[in-house]
């Protein structure tokens, strides 16, 4: 990502990761070092904090990630001379394609709520609603034991972006990422730097604009695959050599690291979708394929209320055409990732807008299920 800060007393650095919805077009940090930098923490006896405290920050840096993505403005993305910072906290009406912490808060929406969004510590406080991760398997998996509700930060061992082994804290997790950020399509992902959003392992194609300007052709894409797998000590598992990480690079994999009862095969009759990959199902599956027929073959305009992932192939540019049959469900279909105004980061109202035989654009789960509306 390019950066650069020439002529800001105070504003903020560059080497904060971007969540689910950062982004650009440009790759590598190019600012001046002193941008995000200091030596010692000392200019003429004074702090080089840009909050003015004493304490220094570890890898010498100048400020928090927060203190960069999450200025609590009222503005999304933030003006720095020639380039522009995506802000996951705000108060203007558009928000990036991951949605908005401020929904938690209370700073924009419909009310301050924990259950709206993913409550990051050092951003919005611990989750008074839930203390476990929702969807975990506990006998098969370790994670209510790692992370949970009082420890969820942004990267590292207990977040989503950056290595996510253990003491990979901030800013170690995530760090060097933004120096060799790649962008466009990443297939590849064998690096924070050159994974989706700084998601370790995961493929996508991250959109130029950070999904402000939203239309059928201009989203991000994201990689699925033709049928969700079932994670396990003694099946797939999650550890990789980089850490946690998704076996085949889905998005939706990602998201079971942690929430593993809504996104994988299950390996008794009560875990996961189901024990195989067909209806009814227990839960919503995700990484499995729109079916080509019946009512889902009517869903072949890109719709940003319900997205789809690409099997196979990522594109090399954002597609507007959906294909039943090839393309897929994931869990950003129906989630936001940071936050949105809704329970449980729906997309859209599900206990408002989502009545049968009622016609409602509002409503995501008509792109999909288009008979029932």
């Amino acid at each position: 990502m390019k950066v650069e800060m020439k002529g800001y007393s105070r504003l903020v650095m560059a080497i904060a990761f971007l969540f689910l919805g950062g982004g650009t077009a440009n790759a590598g940090i190019q600012g001046n070092c002193v941008n995000c930098h200091t030596m010692h923490n000392s200019q003429d006896g004074a702090s080089m904090q840009f909050d003015s405290s004493a304490a220094p920050n570890s890898a010498l840096l100048r400020t928090s990630c927060l203190g960069c993505h999450a200025q609590g403005g009222a503005q999304a993305l933030v003006s720095l001379g020639d380039d522009i910072v995506p802000q996951v906290m705000h108060s203007e009406s558009i928000d990036l394609s991951a949605g908005n912490f401020a929904f938690i808060t209370g700073m924009k929406g419909s009310g301050a709520a924990d259950s709206k969004g993913h409550n990051i510590i050092e951003l919005t406080g611990i989750d008074n609603t839930i203390s476990a991760l929702p969807g975990g398997i506990k006998q098969t998996y370790h994670e209510d034991m790692i992370v949970n509700t009082s420890n969820l930060t942004c990267a590292g061992t207990n977040g989503c972006h950056g290595y996510r082994y253990a003491s990979s804290d901030l800013p170690e997790g995530i760090s060097g990422a933004h120096h060799a950020n790649g962008n466009g399509k990443l297939d590849v992902a064998d690096a924070p730097a050159n994974s989706y959003r700084f998601l370790t392992g995961v493929k996508g194609l991250e959109d130029s604009d950070w999904q402000y300007t939203r239309a059928g052709a201009d989203h991000n894409e994201y990689f699925a695959v033709t049928q969700p797998i079932q994670l396990g000590c003694s099946t797939t598992h999650c550890h990789g050599s980089n850490g946690v990480e998704p076996p085949d690079g889905t998005i939706s994999q990602f998201c079971a690291t942690c929430h593993g009862n809504f996104h994988t095969l299950g390996g008794s009759t009560s875990d996961g979708i189901g024990p195989v990959v067909s209806s009814p199902f227990l839960r919503h599956p995700t990484d499995i394929i729109l079916p080509s027929s019946g009512e889902y073959a009517q869903y072949t305009n890109y719709s940003l209320a319900a997205p789809i992932g690409r099997t196979g192939t990522l594109p090399e540019n954002a597609n507007s055409v959906v294909t039943p049959g090839s393309d897929a469900v994931i869990c950003l279909s129906c989630h936001a990732s940071h936050a949105s105004d809704y329970p449980d980061m729906l997309r859209w109202d599900y206990v408002n807008d989502c009545t049968a035989g009622v016609a409602n654009p509002n409503c995501g789960c008509f792109t999909c299920h288009t008979s029932k509306d």
